[in-house]
């Protein structure tokens, strides 16, 4: 016998061609196994085919044994199975299983839902009194025919008070409740509807009435031609503002302090709405407010109309210190809007940016609450000058 060769048993290539002896390559031996799975497939489809078996319905008995078809039924089908709410094909073949309920209704009628009244059923809706909007006072008074279009609907005793006193619109109507209309002394020789409170909010659309709404002309914005020719004007320019809550506040200090005006921008900006009216208590029934298209154009005509524009700013933005500007004469303070403060072209615009000292952890202040600080400073000087202290 000749001996083997080093390293054992030779190369592949040398032993005998035979079944299972190893001299089928790799990819051969997977083909065939790929091609008899196929086949046995293949085989399988065919002859249910011919038997026209198809998988159950869920619930129905299986000949070819629980489980046969995988999950064909879906996963909640056999949640079901397992927590018992739907019974074995095998047990319903068997008979075990109990019949389906069928659903019934009150007398032991079968069938579906209860009726809606009677004895064992929901109440009628005759029985559960009148809805919301059925109920005296839930409806809205009709408006005045005469009414504008554009027309506003002012709400709170403040905001209708200075709308009469200021007389700069016309009130087509007022409602109030009873306990408003008596206790309010301004409204006595006014022609006053009286509503329930939810009348009144339904009107206004907020419970914030008071107890009084009006319906009134729109708005009546100025020109800025009309403050530049007072002597002296202090101006207040708001750069898109748009909370109305803010508009109000400011025009509520800016009236305090005496102010000619306000400038506020025509887009992306709030406008005088009820709710501008109401926060500011009233305030902007007597302050004259003009809307700008371009807020840098409106400042460069008061520029031109010999007026110092000043804008607030941060210390980051290069401003002075509030206290240093000469604040007398014609002069336009402009505030930033909400966390944006002021634009560029509208910075540039102005001569000088001023700036509130901080002390505290904060870095800025509310727009109201810098606007209160700066025209109650810009008050102070102009008082000075004027008295001669």
């Amino acid at each position: 016998m000749a001996p083997k060769p080093k390293g054992g048993g030779g190369s592949r290539g040398d032993r005998p061609a035979g079944k299972g002896s190893g001299a089928e390559s790799r990819d051969a031996r997977r083909a065939a196994n790929l091609k008899g799975g196929k086949a046995a497939r293949d085989a399988r489809r065919a002859e249910a085919g011919k038997k026209g078996n198809k998988p159950p319905a869920p619930g129905a008995p299986d000949p070819r044994g629980d489980g046969y078809w995988g999950d064909q039924r879906g996963p909640d089908y056999w949640k079901a199975r397992k927590a018992g709410k739907i019974p074995s094909p095998s047990a319903v073949a068997r008979g075990d299983a109990p019949a389906p309920a069928k659903r019934r209704g009150p007398g032991g009628k079968p069938g579906g839902r209860p009726p809606k009244g009677g004895p064992g059923g929901r109440p009628a809706p005759d029985d559960r009194g009148p809805r919301r909007d059925d109920r005296p006072g839930a409806q809205a008074p009709p408006l005045p025919r005469d009414m504008p279009l554009e027309g506003q609907l002012l709400y709170g005793r403040n905001a209708v008070h200075e709308t009469l006193r200021a007389e700069r619109r016309t009130v087509r109507a007022i409602w109030a409740t009873t306990a408003t209309a008596s206790a309010e002394e301004w409204l006595e020789g006014e022609d006053v509807r009286l509503a329930e409170t939810d009348a009144l909010t339904a009107l206004a659309g907020s419970p914030d009435h008071q107890g009084v709404v009006a319906a009134v002309d729109p708005y009546p914005y100025v020109e800025l031609s009309e403050l530049l020719a007072v002597p002296s004007p202090l101006i207040v320019a708001l750069d898109e503002v748009q909370d109305p809550q803010n508009l109000g506040a400011i025009a509520r200090t800016a009236e305090c302090v005496g102010a000619t005006g306000m400038i506020i921008c025509r887009h992306r900006a709030a406008e005088v709405t009820p709710a501008a009216v109401k926060a500011s208590a009233g305030a902007t029934e007597h302050l004259k407010v003009v809307q700008a298209r371009n807020l840098a154009d409106a400042l460069a005509e008061a520029k031109a109309g010999g007026a110092w524009v000043y804008g607030a700013a941060g210390r980051e933005a290069g401003a002075i210190g509030y206290t240093q500007p000469d604040y007398t004469g014609g002069m336009v303070l402009v505030m930033g809007a909400e966390g944006t403060g002021l634009r560029p072209r509208v910075a540039s615009t102005c001569d000088a940016l001023v700036a509130l000292p901080l002390r505290g952890r904060l870095d800025s202040l509310n727009v109201g609450a810098a606007s209160a600080a700066l025209l109650y400073a810009i008050l102070q000087q102009r008082d000075r000058v004027d008295t001669g202290t």
